[in-house]
């Protein structure tokens, strides 16, 4: 008789720390999220960023699938779900503004004809002009990519119409050669010189990557769809990627050495590269040169908000770079990646130790926890 009561006690844990996350999540994201698009827009601006509002619609998204276990969830599941198909869609609001751009990237490669990177959180307005920001970032888009077709996978219906399945075919196109296309990378700078310079990163490449394994074949309709509604992707573009990327690991680029970003496609959300010893290799290479006891580093020589930074100008000089040796930013975010990886392995202890890290970082606020990047 007492099974019953063990399982009742075990869900009402289970219930209490899912609504725990439902309020952390409602307050720190859905309580920002713009009326009109859908948006989340960065702390103390006006403008949202593509890559950070995919990984806000997928904690959302998260969130709403552990919910859908619960019988009584009080409505959050579809709320949840709703919420993160909004975001979703006001990023492709904001990209089918400019498919004009895709057309002739297609056709040119240039960076001026790349889809920009941050819009208004309410208008969808662009951020910038097309040269006065590093808006090419192949990761960007396919990081929403990736993301588009697993919440699709779930149940999501994202894609509402056979215009959006052509233009998603069009971001299928755009982000198929980046293999040869140098672009800004995760951190909108280019080369470490922060020059202007674009280069290829391997971040770029293992997101394209991974984004064109899942969508391949993709139905967008989901089980309403058709073969008219299913998106296709060009083997041998993939496998180009595959190949462009192993000949690149461990760096991330010619100018630099390793990165953290590199985390986003050796483990979640990418899972980009296919050989063990050369992702155990890559790991490694980042921990020993960019792991710090508060976070990671960046990469090595990254002077953005050091003291030594001169915040005046936009590019460094190549001879600067040798006074941040040593003094770069330390980011905690890393940790989160790190934590991840770690649970997808099945290594509870690795976890449990970030995980602690991670919790010594916390400052809070009167809308839950806040994660703050320390400066060294």
């Amino acid at each position: 008789m007492s099974s019953p009561v063990f399982r009742d006690a075990v869900g009402e844990e289970r219930l209490r720390r899912l609504d725990s996350h439902y309020l952390t999540v409602r307050n720190l994201l859905l309580a920002r999220q713009s009326g009109t698009l859908g948006l989340i827009p960065a702390l103390a601006s006006e403008y949202a960023w593509v890559r950070d509002n995919v990984y806000c619609s997928a904690a959302i998204w998260a969130l709403a699938l552990a919910y859908r276990r619960i019988d009584d969830d009080k409505g959050r599941t579809y709320e949840l779900e709703q919420s993160a198909v909004k975001c979703m869609r006001g990023i492709l609001f904001c990209y089918m503004r400019q498919s004009h751009k895709v057309e002739r990237f297609k056709a040119l490669q240039s960076y001026k004809d790349s889809l920009h990177c941050r819009f208004h959180y309410i208008t969808g307005d662009a951020g910038s002009d097309d040269a006065e920001y590093g808006h090419l970032q192949i990761d960007a888009t396919s990081l929403f990519l990736l993301f588009l077709s697993q919440m699709t996978t779930s149940g999501l219906q994202i894609i509402y119409t056979m215009d959006e399945v052509n233009f998603i075919q069009n971001l299928v196109y755009y982000v198929e050669r980046a293999y040869r296309t140098p672009d800004y990378g995760m951190w909108e700078r280019g080369s470490k010189d922060n020059n202007n310079t674009r280069e290829l990163h391997a971040s770029s490449i293992g997101m394209a990557k991974a984004a064109l394994e899942v969508i391949n074949g993709l139905d967008l309709f989901g089980s309403q769809g058709s073969v008219s509604s299913t998106v296709y992707v060009d083997s041998d573009a993939h496998n180009r990627n595959r190949m462009i990327l192993g000949s690149l690991l461990p760096r991330e680029s010619s100018s630099k050495e390793t990165d953290a970003g590199l985390l986003a496609i050796t483990g979640y959300p990418a899972f980009a590269v296919d050989d063990k010893e050369q992702r155990n290799r890559t790991v490694e290479c980042i921990m020993a040169k960019l792991k710090g006891e508060y976070g990671l580093k960046r990469f090595l020589r990254d002077g953005q908000f050091t003291a030594l930074e001169d915040k005046s100008r936009k590019y460094y000089e190549p001879a600067e770079l040798r006074q941040f040796d040593g003094i770069e930013c330390e980011w905690p975010i890393f940790f989160i990646y790190l934590m991840l990886d770690a649970l997808f392995s099945g290594d509870k202890r690795m976890a449990e130790e970030y995980h602690s890290k991670l919790q010594n970082l916390m400052l809070s606020s009167p809308c839950g926890m806040f994660l703050f990047s320390l400066q060294l």
